[in-house]
């Protein structure tokens, strides 16, 4: 392992049993294979599909995990509040929540030598949340950490805004990796500035679904335009991911690496 590198791990959305599944059969295996040395994930869809309660939370960091960012359904479990009150836990919630909202948006992380700022913020395209400018807040981090390594986590709908936000900040943070649509894409690169970046990581949950969850609620409720309860499926997982390893020198990005792996639940 290069002692002048970090190598952090960023694990995609996790839904429900079947995505806590594929995260520890995983990511035992990719420590070892990549010399990770530290690991992040969005862990807002831990608890049935929606929301994080605390017991799955200490589960994922038995399997490993060092930090979880989230999004949109941060406050869909209210178990987890309360730990978020007491900054007991080591998730974040996003940044540009309105001020009052409980827990913290970011947090500087000792890994290696280095200080890594880890952030997260929520898009505001087709996300009905009332929440501050993701712009203008995540250049108040950039601005405010401009010695330090930035990561970003942003939750968002749209590629446009996430392809945005990343231009926006290219060479001011490390990294912009977009969660929120489930669906790992294609196109991880370095822009022109050394910002890394890639539209969404994708998920950890059943691959025979609609985003994680049962085929058939989900075309219910298009069908009828009815509420349904949705119910995270069942079947052989995907491992989405995302690896990141930084020059510590310079603290820039060198290289940025999608991972898609099927974990069988048979």
């Amino acid at each position: 392992m290069n002692k002048d590198t970090i190598k952090i791990l960023f694990i995609g959305d996790i839904v429900g049993r079947p995505g806590r599944n594929a995260v520890k059969h995983f990511l035992p295996l990719l420590k070892s294979k990549e010399n990770i040395d530290f690991t992040i994930a969005n862990g807002e869809n831990l608890a049935s599909g929606s929301g994080l309660t605390y017991e799955k939370y200490l589960e994922m960091m038995d399997a490993g995990i060092d930090y979880m960012t989230s999004g949109n359904h941060i406050w869909d479990n209210r178990d987890i509040i309360n730990y978020l009150k007491e900054d007991k836990v080591k998730v974040l919630r996003p940044e540009n929540y309105p001020f009052g909202a409980p827990g913290n948006g970011h947090v500087v992380l000792k890994i290696k030598d280095s200080e890594i700022v880890l952030a997260n913020f929520l898009g505001r395209v087709f996300i009905p949340d009332l929440v501050e400018d993701p712009f203008k807040e995540a250049l108040n981090i950039a601005d405010n950490y401009k010695d330090k390594i930035i990561i970003i986590d942003f939750h968002a709908e749209a590629t446009s805004e996430k392809a945005a936000l990343a231009h926006y900040l290219d060479g001011k943070i490390g990294a912009l990796l977009g969660t929120h649509t489930h669906v790992q894409t294609a196109d991880e690169k370095i822009l022109p500035g050394g910002t890394a970046f890639i539209s969404d990581v994708g998920m950890c949950g059943p691959i025979d679904s609609i985003l994680g969850v049962e085929k058939g609620l989900v075309i219910k409720r298009f069908l009828t335009g009815l509420p349904e309860r949705f119910k995270v499926a069942s079947g052989d997982c995907l491992f989405n991911a995302c690896l990141l390893e930084i020059d510590e020198t310079t603290k820039k990005v060198v290289s940025i690496k999608r991972i898609n792996e099927v974990f069988s639940n048979n």
